[in-house]
């Protein structure tokens, strides 16, 4: 077997007024992302755990935040594009491990829905897909509700 393992993070500052994109699910909250995309952590932390696990280069290289292609794309867009060049060198997801971190809202009434989403995106299981979450314990910037953070492992295997 031919696996290779990726990991992915990714960071956003939260503000008031803004959408809050998690898994390619839009989630009540007074606060979102600041970002040139939608600021969905989740899809853009898996989508440089693929490309990183594929030899490939980051999520910047392809969807740089400069071009104005790419100013308040839905994640779930970059996370297509992506999958389609893993695909393109042969790939295969076995798995994806992601955790949020997030003081509030709590997300884990939405997980269902976002490994619906990402699986209908990917080709995979939603059975193969995890989505964590927890808090910082009110420390650092997470912790004192400035920001968000993703992380994400994903197994690919050579077709």
């Amino acid at each position: 077997m031919n696996l290779k393992i990726g990991q992915g993070i990714d960071f956003h500052r939260l503000e008031n007024g803004l959408s809050l994109w998690i898994g390619g699910i839009l989630i009540p909250s007074e606060k979102g992302c600041v970002a040139h995309s939608d600021g969905d952590v989740l899809l853009h932390a898996v989508c440089d755990a693929l490309l990183g696990a594929a030899g490939l280069k980051d999520i910047g290289h392809y969807f740089p935040d400069t071009s104005e292609e790419f100013r308040n794309i839905d994640s779930k867009i970059l996370l297509g594009k992506t999958f389609g060049y893993i695909r393109e060198k042969g790939f295969r997801i076995v798995n994806i491990d992601s955790t949020i971190l997030l003081e509030k809202p709590k997300i884990y009434p939405y997980i269902d829905d976002m490994k619906s989403v990402i699986s209908s995106i990917l080709d995979i299981q939603p059975d193969n897909i995890s989505i964590k979450a927890t808090t910082t314990e009110k420390m650092g910037p997470v912790g004192r509700e400035e920001g968000i953070t993703a992380t994400a492992v994903v197994l690919l295997e050579k077709d």
